[in-house]
């Protein structure tokens, strides 16, 4: 995976040629990632689907995240990016099916590793239930569901914690119920101003 070859951008986002997905992150070149926000209608509450990452993440384990995300190579399309969903999580959903919420750009800096992302982002009002999702247990240990408006009040700080219900594949299918409440920091440390900008363009896209 570290071999992956990803087109690599100038802050100006004007592209610069291919590198390793290894060199982009040690170097901090700007690449691009396509993520995808479920979003369910339950009566008169809306609710996002998020991810458990697997243990066996380099990045980030055991944390929750986008639905399903990733990095697009240097021979894709951003629309190419669809298939990290079914990868992922086991739904096959078409392009036509996505709205777009636009791009992102945003930079995460720890000790030896620098990720500066042109992400992709996209909306999709999804009717499936927790059943349904197919784990690719490399990549995510299990999924959840979060209230909108609940996760709205954590990121704006309106809240510490929220409740979140899933469950989490162990042991070869195998499926554990989470039941708890959780806060920030059980979540992958994207800059506040990201999960904010996230929630704003979910609202002004989900009628």
């Amino acid at each position: 995976m570290e071999d992956e070859l990803l087109k690599i951008f100038n802050d100006d986002r004007q592209q610069i040629g291919v590198a390793t997905r290894e060199e982009v992150h040690e170097k901090g070149y700007w690449h691009e990632t396509f993520h995808c926000w479920f979003l369910k209608q339950e009566k008169d509450e809306l609710f996002l689907y998020l991810q458990l990452r697997s243990d066996r993440k380099k990045d980030y384990p055991n944390l929750l995240d986008i639905t399903a995300a990733g990095h697009i190579l240097a021979n894709e399309t951003i629309q190419d990016g669809i298939r990290e969903i079914n990868e992922e999580i086991g739904i096959d959903v078409a392009i036509e099916q996505l709205i777009s919420l636009g791009t992102i750009d945003y930079c995460v800096v720890k000790e030896n590793f620098i990720d500066k992302e042109i992400a992709h982002v996209y909306l999709y009002h999804s009717n499936h239930t927790l059943d349904d999702f197919h784990l690719q247990e490399e990549e995510v240990s299990g999924v959840v569901k979060v209230a909108l408006n609940d996760f709205e009040q954590l990121w704006f700080g309106e809240s510490d914690s929220i409740y979140i219900h899933g469950f989490k594949q162990e042991h070869h299918e195998k499926r554990v119920p989470i039941d708890i409440t959780v806060g920030k920091e059980m979540f992958v440390p994207h800059d506040v101003l990201f999960y904010q900008t996230v929630i704003n363009r979910i609202k002004e896209a989900k009628t």
